[in-house]
């Protein structure tokens, strides 16, 4: 095998198992955290639905180009190309639009309560859920031609306006519909980008304009914990967008040529999964519910261990 394609196996299969384990991480740790605990907050249903989305996007992007590069060729037919693409456009779709969503969230969550507030902060749990639907059906609105283009591999030359993903082909015919699904779902990703950057902005304003009262407020549990929330979520944003932005510059690339390198596709897509696979981590570090339930199940299964090494002796 070759020297390349070896690293760009290894790389995907990292990626993917870091992104696969972390999010998986989170969603246990929140499902044992609703199993014995209190309702969730609104921030933590969010990021439990980041983690989801995450690991769809990763199990539909990551995984078939790694069992590619190790020689498994013919995974997926027609309808199985169709399928896999489909749900990973709504799953990195969904990735920006609940980060977004959370970036919103927290901004509304640490505002100062005024007369228009006042009725929304404690309506916050009840829109959550409302939100989540909304964004899938109308992500699963925005990416419902993608299966027209898509389509297992195929003997031959392919056409110009092709994306090879080596499992996978989308075909996009001509230049027309090759800029038209482009500057659409660049659009779209765009809006949220600038909206999750815009309430980015102001938390950090806010933080700023009432850091003396946040000093106070830090003294009790509920201040300091919003505080702490709030720089969680500015990381977040903040890690998103760097990923967003260096995969974006790609695909701006990529629509200027007419025939693009496998190897500039296999960048994108590898920056693509970035995010995926290192917010779990950055969740983990920085939620002490999370943290907490690890830390807990660890020291659990931590005696058991070593009352079985006891009776095995």
């Amino acid at each position: 095998m070759d020297l390349c394609v070896t690293i760009k196996g290894v790389s995907f299969l990292l990626q993917t198992g870091m992104g696969v384990l972390g999010n998986t991480v989170v969603l246990l740790a929140y499902t044992h955290i609703v199993c014995t605990g209190p309702k969730l907050l609104p921030v933590d249903m969010i990021l439990c639905h980041l983690a989801f989305t995450n690991l769809l996007l990763l199990l539909t992007r990551s995984v078939p180009p790694s069992m590619t590069v190790f020689g498994l060729k013919a995974l997926l037919n027609d309808p199985g190309c169709k399928v896999v693409i489909y749900a990973y456009r709504i799953g990195r779709a969904l990735s920006v639009c609940i980060t977004c969503m959370l970036s919103v969230f927290q901004a509304v969550t640490i505002t100062p309560t005024g007369p228009y507030l006042s009725r929304l902060k404690p309506s916050l749990p009840s829109l959550v859920i409302p939100t989540f639907a909304g964004l899938w059906l109308f992500n699963m609105a925005i990416c419902i031609s993608t299966p027209l283009f898509s389509m297992a591999p195929r003997n031959g030359t392919v056409s110009a306006f092709t994306l090879n993903l080596g499992f996978c082909l989308v075909d996009f015919r001509d230049n027309l519909s090759y800029v038209i699904n482009g500057v659409a779902i660049s659009g779209r990703d765009f809006a949220f980008v600038a909206l999750m950057v815009g309430s980015s902005c102001y938390i950090l304003l806010l933080l700023h304009r009432h850091s003396h009262q946040m000093k106070g407020i830090h003294r009790s549990q509920g201040g300091g914990a919003e505080t702490r929330a709030a720089k969680a979520v500015l990381t977040l944003v903040v890690l998103y967008v760097v990923f967003f932005g260096i995969e974006n510059v790609i695909w701006i690339y990529m629509l200027t040529v007419e025939k693009v390198s496998p190897v500039v596709a296999d960048m994108r897509v590898f920056f693509s999964s970035c995010y995926a696979s290192l917010s779990p981590y950055f969740i983990i570090s920085s939620n002490k519910k999370v943290k907490a339930k690890i830390v807990c199940t660890a020291e659990h299964e931590q005696p058991s261990a070593d009352t079985q090494d006891s009776n095995d002796k």
